[in-house]
């Protein structure tokens, strides 16, 4: 109910229009083509622009060149976070349920809550980071962890091809020091501490779950065929993020709504301009220009 009151309070009017959507970003419900416009609903300039295919898919030279840049070592990073994440999750929460009581109930109702906001914030902080500044040129962290958002900006479509591991392993990666933290906690505090304390250790594990969580819900909201009719009622619900919300992001030249776990913020920070006021700041600051780097990799078309 909570979640319901939330949801409905923070989802507003998208800040893009059909037509922008349509003309400006892949449809991925029709991976076939690049648009369904006719060229009589467009203009000189836009029927122009659209001759140069492809715009985005697998086809894009840009996407090709940064799909092969997946390494076996970022491979091995992913594997071992993802299984040592997955056992630190299932410790957790049998320690967590050892230590519920009944009523905490509504302490572990607002930790949820705030679990799944702060999550949405950090989905959008990272991801409106790594969109926004750096390059895949950087040591370590450029084809490592920037690859991977330069080649969803050109081929969209290509996290529904990856696996479970690729999907997910540097979320899984970002939920480990929280959940270590969190077990650390449990095995070397008292049982009183323990109590004190347990409206604060729910929040973190819910929070690594949702923040681990991402990527995966991510995908689904780019995956148009085949998902199971539950995760279809969390995204018709606005529980998770839907694909409808998210499409607004993948409006050329991504600037908006970047938040991907639930989208709930999306709206208000777009309303108070944080995203475009952060970018204007270090803009001034350092000189470098947002999403050169993006810009780029797009125009490697042919």
């Amino acid at each position: 109910m909570i979640v319901t009151i939330i949801s409905t309070l923070l989802i507003k009017t998208p800040v893009k229009t059909d037509q922008e959507i349509l003309q400006n970003s892949m449809l991925e419900d029709d991976p076939n083509s690049n648009t369904i416009l006719t060229s009589s609903a467009l203009s000189e300039d836009n029927r122009a622009s659209l001759e140069k295919r492809p715009r985005w898919g697998p086809q894009h030279k840009g996407a090709q060149e940064l799909a092969k840049l997946y390494s076996n070592g970022k491979r091995t990073q992913e594997i071992i976070c993802v299984y040592i994440c997955i056992s630190l999750m299932v410790l957790n929460l049998g320690l967590i349920l050892r230590h519920f009581r009944l009523e905490r109930i509504s302490y572990v109702v607002v930790a949820a809550v705030f679990g799944i906001l702060t999550a949405d914030f950090g989905s959008g902080l990272v991801h409106w980071g790594a969109d926004t500044w750096g390059s895949v040129d950087l040591p370590i962290v450029g084809k490592n962890f920037l690859r991977p958002f330069r080649e969803h900006h050109i081929d969209p479509t290509s996290i529904t091809r990856h696996d479970f591991i690729e999907t997910n392993g540097d979320n899984f990666m970002v939920a480990l020091p929280i959940l270590g933290k969190l077990a650390w906690n449990f095995f070397t505090r008292t049982n009183a501490e323990i109590q004190q304390d347990y409206a604060i250790s729910a929040y973190l594990f819910l929070c690594s779950i949702f923040i681990a969580m991402t990527n995966q819900i991510h995908k689904w909201s780019h995956t148009y065929w085949g998902l199971p009719k539950w995760v279809l009622f969390l995204q018709n619900h606005h529980i998770i993020l839907p694909r409808r919300h998210h499409r607004i992001h993948h409006v050329a030249p991504h600037e908006t709504y970047f938040c991907i776990t639930t989208g709930w913020l999306n709206w208000p920070l777009e309303k108070i301009k944080f995203w475009s006021t952060l970018e204007a700041i270090i803009e001034l600051s350092t000189g470098h220009k947002p999403r050169a780097d993006d810009f780029k990799w797009a125009q490697k078309r042919t």
